[in-house]
This record gives structure tokens, C-alpha cells and sequence, in this order.
């Protein structure tokens, strides 16, 4: 085929090397490649030479260049609790899958729930010119400067939009499971008194239950304490639960993490899972199908409330302007090996 125009042997191509080798003006491979309003004029077939050519040419957009053009950074901020734990870390899977796709960029500073810390990160995010941002598992106190989405954040401020689970749906699917296995007596984990979706999810399993007219028992719910990502805050509380010595035959946790801590604990008592006490976790996290036994849980689609929760932000930056204050996601129950029929006499306790 011999030579192709404008192609450098070595070195980063240029917007205009890719021009040169389809034949075309620089401005409409931009307009192309960076999908203006002026290519939709262009035809289809144009189109696909431009994009085959950047494929062939390892072509790479210059960040900066683009960013001084259109006087945007294409950066969000991204405000978590914990980067490392199960939860966040698969809602900002989300975030970023639908933000590479974009190409957009994004920066994320996680808080632990300090109000020093939490503040002095959104300035410092603000000041790197961030155009929005997105909090995980944060209760923002007031309203913020740039456009705001907020996955599990519980509290209703201007110009923020919140993602949140249907926790009444989710309560309901949990406590029909267990009492149609025929369990009446059933032990709760309750969140961390700093974890946005602990009030709201007990609240939930408190409505639920008074409409099926299930009892909660005090002595029957132990709450997490601390910041501890991992199964241990679970198994703590699960330790205390047994040695009060009140019988229970379903144990509803909080969330996953605690639910796997909690199965290591019935077992070190000497007991069986589901046999001789039924678990139910909360999220489905990726490690809930591969415990043993595989963990019963309510899911929330986590990444997909990222990839919302980037989707909304995107588009609230690149000019929508009816923006919803709520973003209501589905729950649904994933019943595997850690729930079973009630036994009718507990014999352990």
C-alpha cells in the first residue's frame, strides 16, 4: 500500500499526524474524536476511518491541551469512608468504569468519618479544580459548592443527588425469608452508629417487623462498634450474643463483613451454620457466594450505584439541568447455604 501520510515512526502522534493520514482537516478529526455537536454532520463512514486511523496510530488525546481549550478539568472528587473495605470499594468500581468510558479522571480521599479530615479534603479537592463530586457512605452537614451526588448519604441538602437502596423493600425480603424457614426467634446486628445507612436500615427492620407483628428483643441485638472494616467487629458482638445465653435461631447482620464474622464465632461456640442458627448478611459483596457455607444476603447492586451515581454527575456537569434529588435502587435476596428451617427446640441454649 506504501506510505502513509503524516505517520511518525516514533514519539506521540498528533492530532494532526491523524489527519494527515485520513486525508482530512485537523478540525474535523477533532470534532470527531472528541464527539462535538459539529460531528454530527459528518458521515458514519468518515467517521469510521477517523476512529480506525487513532486505533491504528495508537493515537492519544492531549489531556491538557483539551482541558486549557474547553476550560474544564474532566476531574471529579471522590469523598469515601474507606477505600479498602468490601462496600466502597465496589461502588467506586463503579464510579470509575463509567468515568473511563468518558474520559474523565478522578481523585479520592477517604475521611474515616473525621469531620477535620472530611473538611479539609472536599478544600483541598476544590482547590485542584475539581467540577464535582461524588461521597460514599458520607452524611454531608451542608450544602457544597460544586455539583453534589451522594451514594448513601441519608441527607437531603441543595444541589445534591441521592443514591439510595429501598432499606423497607430490603428488611421486608430478609424477615419474610426467615419467617416463612420458620424462625420467630431472631437476633440482630445492628450498623455502626457512623455508618450513614445504619438509622435508616434499623428504622426499616423496625416498620417491617411491627407489620408482621415479629417481636425484636433488646437482649436479641448487639450493635458494631468502631471503624473496622474487616469481620472482626461481627464476630465480637456475635461472641457477646451467645454468652447472654438467650436462644435465637436466626441472626440478621448488618451487612456482609459482620455476617462472616459472626459465622466464625457461632462456630468456635460449637454450633452449626444454618443448622442450628440461620445468617443473614447485607450488600453481597464478591466473598458472600465463596464462605462456607455460601452467605444468605439482601443485595444492593453496589456498582451499579457508582456507575449511576457518575452518570448523574456527568451529565449534572455537562449541563442537565433537572437533576432528580433521589435515585431509588432495588434490593433483591440472594439465598444460598447459610439460611434453613428453624429448628423447633434450639438445644443449645
Amino acid at each position: 500500500m506504501g506510505k502513509k501520510r503524516g505517520v511518525k515512526k516514533s514519539g506521540a502522534v498528533t492530532l494532526r499526524a491523524v489527519a494527515q493520514h485520513v486525508g482530512l482537516t485537523p478540525g474535523t478529526v477533532s470534532s470527531v474524536l472528541n464527539d462535538a455537536p459539529a460531528a454530527k454532520a459528518i458521515p458514519q463512514h468518515t467517521k469510521n476511518r477517523i476512529f480506525a486511523a487513532a486505533h491504528e496510530l495508537n493515537y492519544r488525546p492531549n489531556f491538557f491541551a483539551r482541558s486549557l481549550r474547553k476550560k474544564r478539568t474532566y476531574t471529579i472528587g471522590v469523598i469515601a469512608e474507606e477505600i479498602g473495605d468490601a462496600y466502597g470499594s465496589m461502588v467506586i468500581s463503579g464510579i470509575e468504569a463509567h468515568l473511563r468510558e468518558k474520559n474523565y479522571f478522578f481523585l479520592t480521599v477517604v475521611h474515616r468519618h473525621d469531620p477535620q479530615l472530611l473538611e479539609q479534603y472536599s478544600s483541598m479537592l476544590l482547590a485542584r479544580g475539581v467540577e464535582g463530586i461524588i461521597t460514599v457512605d458520607t452524611s454531608l452537614k451542608q450544602t457544597p459548592a460544586l455539583p453534589t451526588v451522594a451514594v448513601a448519604g441519608h441527607h437531603k441538602a441543595k444541589g445534591v443527588t441521592n443514591i439510595v437502596l429501598d432499606h423497607k423493600r430490603a428488611a421486608g425480603l430478609a424477615l419474610h425469608h426467615l419467617l416463612d424457614l420458620g424462625h420467630r426467634q431472631i437476633a440482630f446486628i445492628r450498623g455502626q452508629a457512623i455508618s450513614s445507612d445504619s438509622a435508616d436500615r434499623w428504622e426499616a427492620i423496625l416498620e417491617v417487623a411491627e407489620e408482621m407483628k415479629l417481636p425484636i428483643r433488646m437482649e436479641l441485638t448487639v450493635q458494631l462498634t468502631g471503624n473496622d472494616p474487616s469481620p472482626e467487629a461481627g464476630y465480637q458482638v456475635t461472641k457477646e450474643l451467645i454468652s447472654r445465653r438467650n436462644c435465637f435461631t436466626a441472626l440478621f447482620a448488618y451487612n456482609d463483613i459482620s455476617a462472616i464474622g459472626a459465622v466464625r464465632a457461632i462456630r468456635e461456640a460449637g454450633l452449626r451454620v444454618p443448622q442450628d442458627i440461620s445468617v443473614i448478611g447485607f450488600d453481597d459483596i464478591r466473598e458472600a457466594g465463596y464462605q462456607t457455607p455460601s452467605l444468605t444476603t439482601v443485595r444492593q447492586p453496589l456498582r451499579k450505584m457508582g456507575e449511576i451515581a457518575a452518570q448523574t454527575l456527568r451529565e449534572r456537569i455537562e449541563g442537565r439541568k433537572d437533576y432528580p434529588a433521589v435515585i431509588a435502587v432495588e434490593p433483591e435476596l440472594v439465598v444460598r447455604e447459610s439460611t434453613s428451617v428453624a429448628m423447633p427446640h434450639p438445644g443449645w441454649c
